[in-house]
């Protein structure tokens, strides 16, 4: 009798509805100005209340900004690693406009009386001494966002080293501002409140640095060998160390990995997971990208690997189905493999169609293994290059519309999920093709190993909508509940 679908993990962290999680984020974010309300101080003008509303409600982001980085499962266990990392570029360019249109507010019924004395006023306050932190921290968070931008330019873990440097100077120069110049939070509730977002900060990096530094070395993982399984593109077989108990993962998640004397988080690569759990190792597909990648095919059996996770809700789990619809583009085949992998170890009897879409026939991976799962699963196989493939496996062109069709003929598209892991521009494009062929939006499931065309797809586009109106919603409670300091 075949296998039943893959259930939810025991003790998986359940998943929190998008209302839900909009509701906890303007609580986080709102609760300095209730507190500050209760401040025993001089009311403030209207727009200089504005003002010190729009900076303590952006310091509370740039705290919860700490938390949606994707490393903390509780955060990015609920959500999903694309849409947390969508929210946080979203929010990090809000708390950056907030934090500079906090001085300028203050100023603003001067500047309407007097142009020359409210300019004189804006220079103090970006001048003295009393003001020099939150200067600093402002500054450090317009470079961090400037470095997210620009983070497909930049060497990778020069671009982590920064980040990690600027937030830490953001953070810790704006708690310092708004502990020792802020006028609100100079006593009383909100000054254990700020003191408290710092013990946060701190437990926080402790965790990230400290703690997981310690968990890579305390529960090594070893290097079992490596396999080339297309150009450029290496099968690393990871085993935990004696006495170690293997990863508890759900097909489809990723690990953060580091390797040998390097195993320190600062240093680490995100790789999904190419295999099933219920086998005791795990594989990862990584294709030659630069950076550290261009090194895994060196690397020598023995070698101690770190391996931080698993994250992610890119699992059938997540994403129940009568049918199953797998699609990968290049490098993206990793998470798929592990899927399908997963699907034949446990005999799933639902329709599986796989498309696998590469740039040319000689970048195509684990072939004779897919081949083989037709033999265990009721599975059909689309393969895509751009370029000919003169040995006739791979159909010519790219994955549009019609071979779309092609794809899910047999299927019901209203029960159907699809998975769809590659380019960011190639996800978007498969991903509106198929809610063009009837799969509901909620269905169309997928992750990037880029961001080129973030915002190409209509899922995409809908969600920062969402977003938007989340952080447009969160300026006008600030603008409704600065009243409270008038």
């Amino acid at each position: 009798m075949p296998a039943a679908p893959e259930g939810p993990r025991q003790g998986a962290l359940p998943r929190l509805s998008a209302p839900v999680l909009g509701v906890l984020y303007l609580l986080l974010c709102l609760s300095p100005i209730l507190l500050a309300a209760r401040s025993q101080t001089v009311p403030l003008d209207g727009w200089e209340a504005f003002g010190a509303g729009l900076g303590l409600s952006a310091l509370a982001a740039m705290v919860v900004q700490l938390l949606t980085s994707g490393r903390f499962r509780l955060v990015s266990g609920r959500m999903g690693i694309d849409r947390i990392m969508a929210f946080h570029k979203i929010a990090a360019m809000a708390v950056l406009l907030g934090l500079v249109l906090h001085p300028l507010a203050y100023v603003l019924p001067t500047v309407m009386d007097d142009p020359a004395r409210g300019a004189e006023r804006l220079l103090a306050y970006h001048m003295l001494p009393a003001y020099r932190s939150g200067v600093v921290a402002l500054a450090a968070l317009l470079l961090l966002v400037m470095a997210g931008v620009l983070r497909d330019r930049m060497h990778y873990e020069t671009w982590r080293a920064m980040h990690l440097g600027l937030a830490l100077v953001a953070l810790g120069g704006g708690l310092h501002h708004a502990l020792t110049a802020g006028r609100l939070s100079a006593m009383g509730l909100l000054h254990g409140f700020w003191w408290g977002g710092a013990a946060l900060v701190v437990a926080a990096f402790g965790v990230l640095y400290g703690w997981r530094w310690w968990r890579l070395h305390r529960k090594p993982f070893v290097l079992r060998g490596v396999a080339l399984q297309a150009d450029r593109i290496w099968e690393l077989d990871i085993a935990p160390a004696p006495g170690i108990p293997p990863l508890d993962y759900r097909a489809g998640q990723f690990v953060w990995m580091t390797e040998g004397a390097r195993r320190f988080p600062l240093f680490d690569h995100p790789f999904s997971i190419a295999d099933t759990p219920t086998r005791p190792a795990l594989r990862l597909i990584i294709k030659e990208a630069g950076d550290f990648t261009r090194t895994v095919g060196a690397l020598s059996p023995g070698t101690p690997i770190g391996i931080d996770g698993p994250f992610g809700t890119f699992t059938l789990s997540d994403h129940p189905g009568d049918s199953v619809v797998l699609i990968a583009g290049g490098a993206g085949i990793a998470p798929i493999m592990g899927l399908l992998r997963d699907l034949v170890a446990r005999r799933d009897p639902r329709p599986v169609r796989l498309a696998y879409a590469v740039g040319r026939p000689e970048n195509l991976a684990c072939l004779d293994e897919i081949a083989a799962a037709a033999a265990v699963l009721d599975l059909r196989v689309m393969l895509v290059s751009e370029a000919l493939d003169a040995s006739g496996q791979a159909e010519t062109g790219l994955l549009d519309a019609p071979r779309l069709a092609r794809l899910l003929e047999g299927l019901v598209p209203e029960t159907c999920v699809a998975m769809i892991c590659g380019p960011g521009a190639m996800v978007s494009a498969v991903s509106d093709g198929l809610l063009g062929q009837g799969l509901p939006m909620r269905n169309v499931v997928y992750e990037r190993f880029d961001y080129a065309g973030a915002l190409g797809a209509r899922k995409d586009r809908r969600r920062t909508a969402q977003y938007l109106a989340l952080l447009l919603g969160q300026g006008a409670l600030v603008w409704a509940l600065s009243r409270l300091l008038v």
